[in-house]
């Protein structure tokens, strides 16, 4: 795997994953109570044996260079990295911003252009799974393909929200739709019970081939086809042409994965890793997930109640608080007779000293509740609060404070909360 070079997109605007998305890209935000996102592509990549990576971002990247910086170093003998390329206007490359998936790969080609690469990785900086590359390059060089997408068995319903592969009987690629939504769309790429049986995945509604966004080039084929053409975008415009004139080849993966694209996926995917058989396991020993090394002291635990749940380090957590189904990130301080259910609390980014007797303090305040909640990093929430989702349209509360999306009640950033607060 040392002539991969994986390429992690990172610079997208997030608008479906706001508020959470308002103050950093959707890489940096935080996952399951200690990592970020961007720790599940970089991690699959470093089990995988490639160790040149390189993050494309333009938004609100400050928070996930400052975490890819302290978090991913290299000793000089190893001879990896994982550098971040920011968009910028350059002589060669103009004055734009990123247009597109194939546009940011574009823009950053001079990076990449030297002799030890000879396959380019493209991966999406936020999806959850853990896949094992090389495996995924031994078909790319066993049809000796131009082009390897990585496909995910799903239903026709589910089809609609992908980009829908249709193949032959050889896995070649011959058809690449975004999103159908029609019926006689859909037609043109489910694939046969007999073909999805011989590929061992018969016995259910799973009839289509989904594109992952994971992606392996050829080196010499990634730059043709962006140095020659305007493309922007892979999905829409790059598939469709290398098709017609490439060999382009489907690797099949049948595991976990989830495109945390919404604040209702995000919100799922943390609370199911809460249970007693999760679908992702971070403690893997042939694939472990990578993050920040800090140096934080054990989770202090009260006279409460725990049920299904993940704790991160350097926690307080009160007499009589009880947490059901529920992440709570680092640093968190629940003061005494709160309850937090189906919720996500994503802790704090440093521990408070010296606070004065009237301000409320980092954490959640004595006797409040919060359900089905997302609460940011940095927030402050006083005394006998109440924090509740529901069936309830996209909105914001009156003061501010709260923000609804997907039936989920979501706390920004840093936000302060006086005590007796409802929603």
């Amino acid at each position: 795997m040392k002539n991969v070079v994986a390429i992690v997109l990172g610079g997208g605007r997030g608008t479906r994953l706001s508020p959470l998305t308002s103050i950093r890209s959707k890489p940096a935000v935080p996952l399951a109570g200690k990592y970020r996102l961007i720790d599940i592509p970089i991690s699959n990549c470093l089990n995988s044996g490639i160790n040149k990576i390189y993050v494309l971002t333009q938004f609100l990247s400050v928070s996930l260079h400052s975490h890819i910086r302290r978090t991913y170093s290299f000793d000089s003998f190893n001879g990896g990295f994982v550098e971040i390329l920011a968009a910028q206007q350059t002589m060669n490359s103009g004055t734009d911003w990123f247009e597109g998936t194939a546009d940011a790969v574009r823009k950053t080609l001079d990076h990449i252009d030297d002799n030890g690469v000879d396959y380019v990785a493209i991966l999406s900086g936020d999806q959850l799974y853990r896949m094992d590359f090389e495996k995924m390059l031994e078909t790319h060089q066993k049809w000796n393909a131009d082009v390897t997408i990585a496909a995910l068995p799903v239903s026709s319903d589910d089809a609609k929200s992908f980009g829908v592969m249709r193949l032959d009987e050889d896995d070649n690629v011959l058809g690449f739709l975004e999103k159908p939504q029609r019926q006689e769309e859909l037609d043109l790429v489910k694939n046969s019970p007999e073909w999805m049986a011989a590929r061992g995945l018969g016995g259910d509604d799973r009839d289509c081939l989904a594109s992952m966004g994971i992606y392996i080039f050829n080196r010499e084929t990634l730059f043709d086809v962006l140095t020659k053409t305007t493309y922007t975008d892979f999905g829409k415009e790059v598939f469709p042409a290398a098709i017609r004139a490439r060999t382009v080849k489907m690797h099949l993966f049948d595991g976990y994965w989830e495109d945390i694209g919404t604040i209702r996926s995000f919100y799922e995917a943390n609370l199911s890793l809460t249970k007693k058989n999760p679908p992702f396991e971070f403690s893997s020993p042939e694939g472990p997930i990578y993050s920040r090394a800090r140096f934080l002291p054990p989770t202090k635990l009260g006279d409460c109640q725990i049920k299904e749940s993940l704790i991160a380090d350097g926690c307080e957590i009160a007499d009589g608080c009880v947490i059901e189904n529920s992440v709570i990130g680092l640093r968190t301080k629940i003061e005494s007779g709160t309850t937090i259910r189906n919720s996500i609390l994503m802790g704090a980014d440093f521990f408070e000293y010296d606070l004065e007797p009237q301000e409320i303090q980092l954490g959640i305040g004595a006797n409040s509740l919060i359900d089905q909640a997302i609460v940011d990093k940095n927030c402050r929430i006083g005394s006998n609060v109440k924090i509740a989702g529901g069936e309830m349209e996209d909105s914001e509360s009156a003061d501010g404070f709260c923000t609804y999306r997907d039936g989920i009640a979501v706390i920004a950033k840093e936000a302060v909360i006086p005590s007796n607060w409802t929603n």
